[in-house]
């Protein structure tokens, strides 16, 4: 017996006519009636009483009529739940990153691995203008943000707060305290991104001076991470800031990372994600990334 048999025999069944049946089955009548017949001789019962007129089913027919729909039933069920399946194992969440997302990021991977071990990953790293236009267009899922409270057409969802390091020259009389407070760095040339370069990290850090009473000092510009980093270890005392998370695995001959002394600034990280019910991909992230530990003070 074979289950196009037993669709045949429903969908005649159905029709009372083989006619119609071949219609709905969207294959020829002899077709049909060939293979009624096939089913028939297996089963050694007639399933229906033919004649030029009328098609009806027989007592064997009328008995196995619901374990045929049970059979086709249970077909449909086991198709959808492989399907299911074969999407969850095909699945991919595009994720935009942002910089200095360092530790954070493997671990929410590692934790996501956890929640939806099949489901594929694509980080997708671009400046931040590009990240939002690429989930408002749908070309991603979601995307790491920093310091925004809300964005036009799309939905920030909190994640965590990210704590600031201060970067100092291993030799500097500061570095050998296991922190560090903001009024000490008064005196010392800070380098770090331009304002438009990074709005958050350089409004907390102005946030953080200011409270210590004085306006950050402007050293030479920061160029990238390696560069900034070989003119503290090397050239005249100057401090630069780094997410606590990123510091953890930045290399950095010469350089401490130090944690502030209370109340350290902090720059929040959230998600952006268009304003719909979360799919189920985004579901697992969202899970994941709220899972952490938010506190990297003491890694340093």
């Amino acid at each position: 017996m074979e289950l196009r048999q037993v669709r045949y025999f429903v969908v005649v069944a159905e029709e009372l006519h083989f006619g119609r049946a071949a219609c709905r089955l969207h294959i020829g009548q002899p077709t049909v009636s060939q293979q009624i017949r096939r089913l028939e001789r297996e089963f050694g019962s007639q399933l229906f009483d033919r004649t030029t007129r009328t098609v009806t089913l027989t007592h064997a027919g009328r008995v196995f009529l619901p374990y045929a729909r049970a059979l086709l039933d249970a077909e449909r069920a086991a198709s959808e739940v492989m399907t299911g399946l074969r999407r969850e194992r095909d699945a991919t969440l595009r994720l935009g990153t942002s910089t200095g997302l360092g530790r954070r990021l493997a671990k929410t991977l590692s934790a996501l691995a956890e929640h939806a071990p099949a489901l594929m990953v694509e980080l997708v790293g671009v400046p931040l203008a590009t990240r939002l236009r690429q989930v408002r267009d749908g070309e991603l899922d979601a995307a790491f943000v920093r310091g925004v409270d809300s964005l036009p057409g799309l939905e920030v969802l909190p994640l965590w707060e990210e704590e600031l390091v201060a970067a100092l020259p291993a030799r500097h009389p500061l570095a050998a305290d296991p922190e560090v407070a903001a009024a000490d760095l008064a005196g010392l040339p800070l380098r770090i991104a331009t304002h438009e370069e990074n709005p958050p990290l350089v409004k907390a850090v102005t946030a953080a001076c200011r409270a210590a009473g004085f306006e950050p000092n402007p050293g030479p510009a920061f160029t990238n991470d390696q560069d900034t980093l070989a003119a503290i270890a090397a050239g005249r005392p100057a401090w630069t800031v780094y997410y606590a998370a990123q510091a953890a695995i930045q290399p950095a001959p010469g350089v401490v990372f130090r944690p502030f002394a209370a109340p350290a600034p902090t720059v929040p990280t959230s998600l952006a994600v268009r304003p719909h019910p979360p799919s189920r991909e985004l579901a697992a992230l969202l899970e994941a990334c709220r899972g952490l530990d938010a506190d990297n003070r003491r890694q340093f």
